[in-house]
């Protein structure tokens, strides 16, 4: 019978919608490289060197509020139609940043994405939950995961010899190719239907959601302590954070309640810990290590493929079918190769024992990180698919944002004093934060 699941998972009557959804999510990492790639191109060419961080944050501030629109819009009429529109937005988020004659248009452009991308990651989620046998979850998310792994290996140099050679704007447009050819493979799962036809949108958790996402892009620019009274937007950005947020999450994830809330602080706590990690490790082997920045970049490539390892054997092997251990190894294994980060600075520490430490974080991530999405469907109330899965992007970009943003700061403050102190600093109390993941893991089972 297995044999038969898994041969039907792309052939079967289900097949365009794997193959949709699988396109949706390479659209995303398709783009988060070709951008990350061609930005210093759009910096030069529009005077906008300042406003690089604002780009990124923008968009996972604008996120945030459509996140929570998504989610009552998914549960009441089926999760396609928020997903359509949002690849649309998407799209014209892309128009206006790929023709922008000013950085400031191209930040307008990136807010348009996050619209349009805070819509379709959630819808994406519903569509799984609702799609999709429980049996057959953890595999259509692998296939999430894969959909990452050929733009992490390709997408660099590709967006980088578009935008020489032919602009950066033809770099950021090329990624409208990819949405559509997601939005085409989608039709089939329109008829999919709402759980709960009663569901309204709420005026309180959209206001609540707008102030969260004030506070993320405050915290991301006073991060970069380019002002003058950059600690006073920050300390007000941390507090409105505070207030406004865990009231958009099940009650007790930023305590770690256990069950739901345990699993969405579970993720956002082990994404923090990884992504905080991949901020800096590139550029401390430069620094450390004199690798040229090409070089860096490439060394996370290993934990990118291994991410994908990660998910397939969380959802093939046998010995490996009970969820909650799953989670607790996978969380383990990213404390492991998080200090790769901070092994960077003991120089005596050959090169390739790093090349073959941080992996190790990749395989944890694509283990937990899948895992806990299923758990998430499986642990949701009934035709509350759309609720879930917005409060876990939710918590999954605001943690992110206020950590990273908060090691910003750190690391500028302490870089006048001592390079290594700075990066000691951000890379050190990753293993640490992951620890904590490790910890929450424990909290995922209800009593």
């Amino acid at each position: 019978m297995s044999v038969v699941v898994r041969e039907r998972l792309w052939t079967g009557p289900q097949g365009l919608v794997v193959a949709g959804v699988f396109a949706t999510a390479f659209l995303f990492a398709f783009e988060a490289y070709a951008i990350a790639t061609a930005l210093p191109l759009v910096a030069a060419d529009l005077d906008g060197l300042s406003l690089v961080g604002v780009s990124f944050a923008v968009l996972l501030a604008a996120s945030v509020v459509t996140m929570t629109v998504s989610a009552p819009w998914c549960d009441r009429e089926g999760p396609t139609v928020p997903l359509l529109t949002g690849v649309a937005g998407f799209v014209l988020g892309l128009v206006i940043s790929g023709t922008a004659p000013t950085m400031e248009l191209f930040v307008v452009g990136r807010a348009v994405q996050g619209l349009g991308s805070g819509l379709t990651t959630v819808a994406l989620y519903v569509l799984v939950g609702q799609a999709f046998a429980e049996s057959i979850r953890p595999r259509v998310f692998v296939v999430l995961t894969s959909a990452w792994v050929l733009p992490a290996l390709v997408g660099p140099p590709i967006a980088g010899w578009i935008a020489e050679n032919a602009g950066w704007q033809w770099a950021v447009l090329g990624a409208i190719v990819p949405a559509l050819l997601a939005a085409a493979l989608l039709m089939p799962a329109l008829g999919t239907p709402g759980a709960h036809a009663d569901v309204r949108l709420r005026a309180r958790p959209v206001l609540l959601a707008g102030l969260g996402a004030l506070s993320v892009l405050a915290v991301s620019i006073a991060g970069q302590r380019g002002f003058a009274g950059w600690w006073a937007l920050l300390l007000l950005g941390l507090v409105v954070a505070v207030l406004a947020v865990p009231p958009l999450l099940p009650r007790g994830t930023w305590t770690g309640r256990r069950g739901l809330p345990a699993v969405i602080a579970t993720r956002g706590v082990a994404s923090l810990a990884f992504f905080g990690v991949e901020a800096y490790l590139p550029l401390a082997l430069v620094e450390h290590r004199g690798l040229t920045p090409t070089q860096g970049g490439m060394f996370l490539t290993g934990g990118a493929v291994l991410w994908f390892s990660g998910s397939w054997l969380a959802a093939n092997v046998p010995a490996l079918a009970d969820k909650h251990r799953r989670v607790r190894i996978g969380t383990g294994l990213v404390a492991v190769g998080s200090l790769a980060g901070v092994l960077v600075l003991v120089e005596a520490l050959p090169l390739v024992a790093l090349v073959l430490l941080w992996p190790f974080a990749g395989l944890g991530m694509g283990m937990a990180m899948s895992t806990l999405s299923v758990l998430l469907l499986e642990t949701a109330p009934p035709g509350e698919h759309g609720a879930a899965s917005a409060a876990m992007q939710t918590n999954d970009a605001v943690v992110q944002a206020l950590g990273l943003a908060l090691g910003s700061a750190v690391f500028a403050a302490l870089l006048t004093r001592s390079s290594e102190q700075a990066f000691a600093a951000v890379l050190g109390v990753a293993p640490i934060v992951a620890l904590g993941a490790v910890a929450l893991s424990g909290r995922l089972r209800e009593r």
